[in-house]
């Protein structure tokens, strides 16, 4: 081939390439620009005022196309479906309790983006953040307001598969005190000490007494939910082969996506409830892989997430196995069932 050849090959596949490169930004910027405008049928939302002491409210982050995608919104408890006011406030990741919500951000730098955990007062103001070493992926408020936890992803980017690290971290939401990472505890599993380099937790979800918490320990290719004692620094494990964890408000239960034989890898999860003082599990009648820390709207429900047509739809479940999955809302994510603060 000669000199004059190579050179035309050359240059046809720059022009090849540098169409495939065009092609792509402005498919990817087409698809943000529909992002930005309101879907035929969707959800209706309008800007307004939210709070986390309002009874009665559902806080979520809506997923629905247009101008507040990615806003924290509220409806009425009683209608999730309803029409939605949008605060303004945009979180990855977010949970209240008692007038204190944690708001997991993404901020958007000129070569890759950084992460944030807000905590917010209960008119979604910040009183201070935290730098978040990874993705952001579970968050949660102690029933009291006074903790606030959360995970994000430090290596891998699925709880899916085996090649993943997190970090897990707690937060004194009245003196700023910051636990950068669970792995500092001391962990008691069956009874013994035990130490390991490959111990990752995750999911944590917070007694009412200011002092335990239950979360996900994994190592060597077992998850035991662990009960945690903010006190004395320790972790205890408690049962095998429970991820994610989500206390009820009775304290007695613990929901949770249990990983069952048979189904497929990127999908392996069924959600379960666990009987604290028996230590029975109850499957429940969501036949769906749930990759979701659940919430419980009361004693009795249950409300998680599962993929929809536009990012995330939320349904709920009865929490003793009984009954049939309903949806209860579309493009939503991380609720959190609001109420007055202790002051209030």
């Amino acid at each position: 081939m000669t000199v004059r050849s190579r050179l035309l090959v050359l240059l046809s596949a720059l022009v090849v390439l540098t169409a495939v490169a065009l092609a792509s930004v402005l498919h990817a910027s087409a698809r943000a620009e529909r992002r930005d405008h309101t879907r035929a049928g969707g959800p209706k939302v309008t800007p307004g005022t939210v709070t986390l002491t309002t009874p009665g409210r559902l806080v979520f982050r809506n997923l629905a196309w247009g101008p507040h995608r990615d806003e924290l919104v509220t409806v009425p408890a009683r209608d999730p479906s309803g029409p939605r006011t949008a605060s303004g406030v945009k979180c990855l990741r977010f949970y209240a309790a008692a007038g204190t919500g944690v708001c997991l951000q993404a901020v958007h730098g000129p070569v890759s983006d950084t992460y944030r955990a807000l905590i917010l007062d209960a008119h979604l103001r910040e009183r201070t953040h935290y730098d978040v070493p990874g993705i952001p992926s579970r968050a949660r408020v102690s029933p009291t307001g006074h903790y606030a936890a959360w995970t994000a992803f430090v290596g891998g980017d699925s709880y899916a598969g085996t090649n993943f690290s997190t970090r897990t971290a707690i937060a004194d939401t009245r003196t700023g005190a910051l636990i950068p990472s669970l792995e500092t505890f001391r962990i008691i599993r069956d009874g013994r000490p035990y130490q390991a380099a490959d111990v990752n937790f995750w999911g944590v979800t917070f007694a009412p007494d200011d002092r335990t918490f239950y979360a996900t320990l994994a190592t060597q290719g077992t998850t035991y939910l662990v009960r945690g004692d903010l006190t004395t620094r320790t972790v205890t494990t408690l049962h095998t082969d429970v991820e994610c964890p989500s206390l009820s408000p009775d304290s007695t239960r613990i929901a949770y996506k249990k990983r069952v034989k048979g189904l497929p890898k990127d999908a392996p999860w069924h959600l379960y409830v666990l009987d604290l003082r028996t230590m029975r599990e109850t499957p429940l009648a969501e036949p769906r892989s749930v990759d979701d820390q659940a919430v419980w709207k009361n004693n009795g429900t249950l409300v998680y997430a599962l993929p929809g047509d536009y990012g995330a739809d939320l349904y709920s479940i009865p929490a003793n196995g009984t009954g049939t999955p309903h949806r209860i809302g579309v493009s939503a994510v991380s609720p959190a069932y609001v109420s007055p603060s202790p002051s209030h």
